[in-house]
Order: structure tokens, then C-alpha cells, then sequence
């Protein structure tokens, strides 16, 4: 279960909060109702940055950062498929 929480909690109930993290539960947190944070255990946060997609996304920022070429998503899309019919 998502376990919400006021931004409150993390001073007046942080041993709950720890408990709840080190679990393996992130805590979402918010302020005047609205999401402000998620707390996590360090390695909750260490399996998320270091994902196949994170690095993928990485990379495909560094990649665009060097390629000033930019394509509609119609466009990408028939570059993907010419490129998987040449296979």
C-alpha cells in the first residue's frame, strides 16, 4: 500500500518514516495536499539510478546534445522501420 504522508511527519514522526523506508516502502510526502517528495532507502534510490533505462536515457540526452537533428515521432518511427527492414 503507497504510504502518504504530510511533510509534517518527517519531523513529528521521523522514526515511523525510517522504519517505513528501510523496509523497503518509499514514503510519499506532501505539502498543503499536493506531492512534494518521496523518501527512499539509499538503496531503493541506488536500484532506480543505476537502470538499464536510466542509462539509456543518459545517453540518449548526451546523444542529442551532440546531434542538432530533431524528428517528429512519425518520422522516428519510419527510421526505426527502415532500419528493422534492412535487418
Amino acid at each position: 500500500m503507497i504510504d502518504i504522508r504530510p511533510i509534517s511527519d518527517l519531523r513529528n514522526h521521523f522514526s515511523e518514516i525510517e522504519a517505513a523506508v528501510s523496509n523497503g516502502s518509499p514514503v510519499f510526502l506532501t505539502k498543503n495536499g499536493y506531492g512534494s517528495m518521496v523518501v527512499m532507502s539509499i538503496d531503493q534510490y541506488e536500484n532506480l539510478t543505476n537502470s538499464d533505462i536510466v542509462r539509456a536515457l543518459e545517453e540518449a540526452s548526451i546523444n542529442a546534445r551532440k546531434n542538432p537533428a530533431r524528428y517528429s515521432l512519425d518520422e522516428a518511427f519510419e527510421k526505426v522501420k527502415d532500419e528493422l527492414e534492412k535487418i
